[in-house]
């Protein structure tokens, strides 16, 4: 049995915005403490939306109704607004649990390398 949609929409919805905020906070805490000539911040967040990532998919299984909304709420809501890097970081790691990987080798290059050229040709365009 799953959730109804909507319920499982609105746990994604409340763990984006309360993940949105903490980056704001948590960024912003860092950078008035270091500075701004480099992302430290930003470093931080990533590094620690990893980790959560990490610990959350080797913690919580999607087994049951009330799993599967605590992964919606605090997976794909939370460190999905939190963090750039949480997704990135979990399906390279899956793969890899699992075995396979060159699969997660290969997905994480080409993710980099795609993001890369994504956020050059942006400018680009941008710019022109």
């Amino acid at each position: 049995m799953t959730a109804p949609w909507w319920l499982q929409l609105l746990c994604v919805m409340l763990g984006g915005a309360g993940g949105g905020a903490l980056r704001y906070a948590v960024s912003g805490w860092i950078a008035r403490r270091v500075g701004e000539t480099f992302p430290w911040g930003t470093l931080a967040v990533n590094a620690s939306g990893a980790f959560a990532a990490g610990w959350l998919i080797g913690d919580v299984h999607a087994d049951t109704v009330q799993s599967r909304l605590l992964w919606l709420c605090l997976g794909a809501g939370v460190l999905g607004s939190y963090t750039t890097v949480s997704a990135l970081s979990l399906q390279t790691l899956l793969p890899a649990r699992d075995g396979s990987v060159r699969r997660a080798a290969g997905y994480l290059l080409l993710s980099l390398a795609t993001g890369l050229c994504a956020v050059f040709a942006g400018h680009w365009l941008a710019t022109r």
